[in-house]
C-alpha cells in the first residue's frame, strides 16, 4: 500500500527497558542495526500492525509491554534513489515511508524477546543502548526520521530516568 504521494505506511517500534535503554535490533547477516518496525497492511489501524510486527520481529505480544505513547503525525523519509521500486499492480512509485512511532514498555523478561516467530526473521541479534545511541549508528537516510521521533518520544520517560540530549544531537543535519 503505498499513499498518493508515493509513501508507505508504516510502525516505527522503540521498547525501553526500566532503566531507560532502548532496544536495538541487528538485521539478520548483517553489521546494520535499526529499530523494529514495518509496513501497514490495508485492512490494519497502526495499532493493529504496531502488534503484528513487534510478533513478527522480536516475538514479543500485547500483554508483554505497555504503549507509553506515540509520535503525533507521520514522520517521513525518502529512500535513497537506489532503493525506491515501484509497486506491481497500481504501478505508484514508492519513495519512502511515512512511520507511526510507537514507544513500549517491556513488561517481562528480555529472554521472551526471539527472533523465531516468521518464517523470514528480520534481525538475528539486539542490545540495550544508552537513548540517543541510535543516531550514530542507524542508516544514513534513516536519521532525520530517528531524531524527530526520540526527540518526541523522549518526554514520556519518567523524569528521574530521562536521558539528557547530547550536545548537537537535534540540530537537523543533511545526510548524502
Amino acid at each position: 500500500m503505498i499513499d498518493s504521494d508515493g509513501y508507505r505506511p508504516n510502525v516505527g517500534i522503540i521498547i525501553t527497558n526500566k532503566e531507560g535503554k532502548l532496544l536495538w535490533a541487528k538485521r539478520i547477516n548483517q553489521d546494520s542495526w535499526q529499530f523494529p518496525q514495518g509496513g501497514i497492511r490495508e485492512d490494519e489501524t497502526p495499532e493493529e500492525a504496531l502488534y503484528r510486527e513487534l510478533n513478527e520481529e522480536v516475538g514479543l505480544l500485547p500483554e508483554h509491554v505497555d504503549i507509553i505513547g506515540s509520535t503525533e503525525r507521520w514522520l517521513r523519509y525518502r529512500l535513497p534513489r537506489r532503493f525506491q521500486r515501484r509497486r506491481r499492480g497500481n504501478g505508484r512509485h514508492c519513495i519512502g515511508q511515512k512511520q507511526k512511532w510507537y514507544m513500549l514498555r517491556l513488561k517481562v523478561d528480555e529472554e521472551q524477546i526471539r527472533f523465531d516467530q516468521s518464517d523470514t526473521p528480520e534481525f538475528d541479534g539486539w542490545r540495550w543502548v544508552d537513548y540517543w545511541h541510535p543516531m550514530r549508528e542507524v542508516v544514513f537516510f534513516k536519521r532525520d526520521v530517528y531524531r524527530r521521533a526520540l526527540q518526541e518520544l523522549s518526554e514520556l520517560i519518567p523524569e528521574e530516568i530521562r536521558p539528557r540530549v547530547p550536545r548537537g544531537f537535534l540540530r537537523r543535519r543533511r545526510y548524502k
